[in-house]
């Protein structure tokens, strides 16, 4: 699933965030967060991880399930802190989730890290305020391997100036 692999990618970037150091990693940058919304659940395992730490999910919905991110009013079904959510990582899709989930509430994305280095990024860089390095995560199931791309969390808001923080692995929330 990798800019360095020959493997098909899955329809819909379908990629379920079965690793559990993806929701670990973010966990400690959820100051005041207790409740979110996951508009790309895809089977609901990072929905879980997030449950499991104590965070309550007001709103899980999925394209799969007919509830297109980009286009089901979900701000509307239930009340949230933040967004959460691993997207598909397909720029055409990605840029204009970015750009709509970011006005409605703070949004943390999973995504590639070598995104944000790039000149797609320099659109939406400005309100990302933090960037989490999460590592390599393993996306298949059944399988030891991980992915081989980095991931980070990227935490975006339209009310934010100035660039993101850099988090990085090693160090505490």
């Amino acid at each position: 699933m990798g800019k360095r692999s020959d493997f098909p990618r899955l329809d819909r970037d379908a990629y379920q965030t079965i690793d559990p150091r993806a929701g670990q990693k973010l966990i400690p940058h959820l100051r005041g967060v207790k409740t979110f919304a996951e508009p790309c659940a895809g089977e609901g395992y990072l929905v879980g991880q997030l449950q499991a730490a104590g965070l309550v999910c007001t709103y899980e919905g999925d394209i799969t399930s007919g509830l297109d991110a980009l286009s089901h009013p979900f701000e509307q079904d239930a009340g949230f802190d933040a967004i959460i959510t691993n997207p598909p990582w397909r720029r055409d899709v990605l840029h204009l989730m970015i750009e709509r989930f970011m006005h409605i509430a703070p949004t943390w994305i999973l995504l590639d890290a070598g995104w944000a280095y790039t000149k797609q990024s320099a659109p939406f860089i400005d309100q990302c305020s933090h960037i989490v390095a999460v590592g390599r995560l393993r996306w298949i199931p059944d399988t030891k391997m991980s992915g081989k791309d980095d991931c980070v969390w990227l935490r975006f808001h339209s009310q934010h100036v100035g660039g993101p923080r850099f988090v990085g692995r090693e160090v505490a929330a």
